[in-house]
């Protein structure tokens, strides 16, 4: 009955596993977080009991049906990583917000079930402490790669989980082994060497991480290699050998915008407060907030080096966001240096961000 009900929702794969078929993801996160790969991400600690052992976040489970959805892009993600006018969105952002798509496909599968088979059930998609990708792997929807993301030997990296946890006794899939083999491409094509060793990830490197999760003045070591990435990034996901089975998404709902394939930087960084919910409503990206999503472009415009830029970088040095001054800063010193240099003095003695002034203090 679930097969049929996922595949009238638009859900290209399904697996059962149980509640305790990850015991060792645990001592996995356990370790990462005591290496301080969490970066600022608190809630990881604050729910790992729950997140590593199902059945403390619902005593009652039996049965975990885990759901993939493709979202396979129709063409080439990094093509805009090559244009220096333009920015860089991940796939998974180029539309609706995926997780409002899935949870409610997942609603209606679990209403129908628990009505049919009188079990109790749970939806989880991201937000709740579950950890997807593991029960992913033990239902035998893919494997965890060296990149720590799901891949699929029939979908590739571009699969959507969502969850569904019921007191149902369903017959469990097997688990899909590791296919990495020898290859390292996700390792290597990392911009800022995220990947401490294969299977793990320091978050405080990750691109991804520093352009969504974090809130502070991204750090400056980083932000040359960011180059046009304003929100997440895609480079493990996009080089991995198994994506030639991939297919492009077929829900419309999860294929591109357009006006999100390669964005004008200069249309981007103009944008105020109510612009850019405006742009951007009913996207992922919306949840950042505009302060940190205009930092995101500043960096991407300093990293442009291109001069023609300027006026609009000019304009971002008084925004009533200190986070946003900083990054105007480190862009004007990109594109400008003299100019950054010119400036500085005066700008010192006004700034009352201690983080902004440590940017002009550089630039001078």
């Amino acid at each position: 009955m679930l097969d049929d009900l996922a595949s009238a929702e638009g859900f290209a794969v399904l697996g059962v596993t149980g509640p305790d078929a990850i015991p060792d993801a645990g001592t996995r996160l356990a370790r990462a977080l005591a290496d301080g790969h969490g970066a600022t991400m608190t809630w990881l600690a604050e729910t790992a009991g729950r997140r590593s052992q199902p059945a403390v976040l619902w005593p009652d489970v039996r049965s975990i049906a885990m759901f993939g959805m493709n979202y396979g892009p129709a063409s080439d993600p990094l093509a805009s990583l090559a244009d220096p006018a333009a920015a860089t969105i991940s796939v998974y952002a180029r539309n609706r917000d995926y997780h409002d798509l899935i949870k409610g496909a997942l609603k209606r599968i679990g209403t129908k079930f628990a009505a049919s088979a009188g079990a109790g059930i749970k939806v989880f998609v991201d937000t709740a402490p579950v950890m997807e990708k593991p029960l992913a792997a033990a239902a035998g929807i893919g494997w965890q790669g060296k990149h720590t993301n799901l891949v699929s030997r029939s979908y590739g990296s571009w699969l959507f989980l969502g969850a569904i946890f019921t007191t149902a006794e369903l017959a469990r899939d097997a688990p899909e082994a590791d296919h990495c083999g020898s290859c390292r491409a996700c390792l290597d094509v990392c911009p800022t060497n995220a990947f401490p060793a294969p299977y793990r990830l320091d978050a405080r490197r990750c691109i991804s991480y520093l352009t969504i999760e974090h809130k502070g003045p991204i750090p400056r070591a980083f932000r040359p290699m960011m180059g046009n990435r304003i929100y997440g990034c895609d480079d493990c996901l996009a080089v991995c050998p198994w994506n030639k089975f991939a297919a492009a998404a077929s829900e419309a709902k999860l294929k591109a915008r357009v006006d999100l394939e390669a964005p004008r930087l200069a249309d981007l960084v103009r944008l105020d407060d109510a612009g850019f919910r405006q742009f951007f409503s009913g996207s992922p990206v919306k949840r950042i907030g505009r302060d940190r999503f205009i930092r995101n472009v500043l960096i991407a415009i300093g990293n442009s080096e291109r001069e023609h830029f300027l006026p609009d970088v000019l304009r971002r040095l008084d925004d009533a966001s200190p986070l946003v001054r900083g990054a105007a800063v480190w862009a004007l010193e990109r594109i400008a240096p003299a100019a950054a240099k010119r400036m500085s003095g005066a700008r010192i003695a006004i700034e009352a961000d201690p983080d902004v002034r440590a940017e002009w203090e550089t630039a001078a």
